[in-house]
């Protein structure tokens, strides 16, 4: 061992082996060639087309309002998502429309400061998706739909009956860019299905939960092929529908 050590071509050989053993594990993606895009040179459907279909998957906001004649509205978005457990607050991203007009639902939300966020199954799924098609601010979507209203506990704009979670939210912060409002809601109340939370631990049932999430383009994605990864081994493990991990146990 000494006398590789003071052997200078031994000592290139070693520095050699040490390099190649740390740049294997990234050999693929060193070689891989990537595409450059210079963001400042698109135009903004270019830049929508690809973060939209690149951060992905997406949670899904089904969100309901009152119009000013009482009218529920509801309407999906998909860039959705938790900010923060204290306080506890929820993002939504809606764009404007034509001549920076504003949709029913970011309209309802500044008028009033209330709204309600819920989280869409496979079940409903498609009820979900309808709710995207433009209707006259008087004409609900929920009776477009076939989806049922039911009263909130805390918030005016009434809860999806159907839905297995909704989040009854006020308005806690609005953000204004050139083409969206950005609305931060304070989670005031949490209504889930009958057994999907364990309120003792609260833990939620995760082998009972299936929503869905947006892909890019027009998809979705389910949520139903799950794999945990054990840190202490670095691999994962493919978990059953009815196995818990770790996690659920918090």
């Amino acid at each position: 061992m000494n006398i590789a050590m003071n052997n200078p071509l031994a000592q290139v050989l070693l520095a050699l082996r040490a390099i190649e053993s740390i740049s294997n594990p990234f050999q693929k993606w060193i070689e891989t060639a990537m595409t450059e895009i210079d963001f400042s040179l698109l135009d903004t459907y270019a830049r929508y087309k690809l973060m939209a279909s690149l951060i992905v998957p997406r949670p899904i906001a089904l969100v309901t309002t009152l119009g000013p004649d009482g009218t529920v509205n509801a309407a999906p978005f998909s860039m959705f998502n938790m900010m923060g457990e204290d306080p506890p607050v929820v993002m939504l991203s809606i764009n404007k429309v034509q001549d920076a007009a504003q949709k029913d639902t970011a309209s309802n939300i500044l008028r009033t400061g209330e709204f309600v966020v819920h989280i869409t199954d496979e079940a409903m799924a498609a009820a979900m998706h309808r709710c995207g098609d433009r209707l006259p601010p008087e004409h609900s979507e929920l009776l477009h739909t076939g989806l049922t209203a039911t009263p909130s506990q805390s918030v005016k704009p009434p809860r999806i009956a159907e839905a297995p979670v909704a989040f009854e939210c006020v308005l806690h912060e609005t953000l204004e860019t050139e083409s969206r409002y950005v609305f931060i809601g304070r989670v005031q109340w949490l209504a889930v299905r009958e057994g999907l939370v364990d309120t003792e631990k609260w833990r939620v049932r995760l082998q009972d939960f299936f929503p869905v999430g947006r892909f890019g383009a027009s998809f979705y994605v389910n949520c139903r092929d799950r794999f945990a990864i054990e840190a202490h081994e670095g691999m994962a493990a493919a978990q059953s529908g009815a196995a818990s991990t770790v996690i659920d146990e918090m």
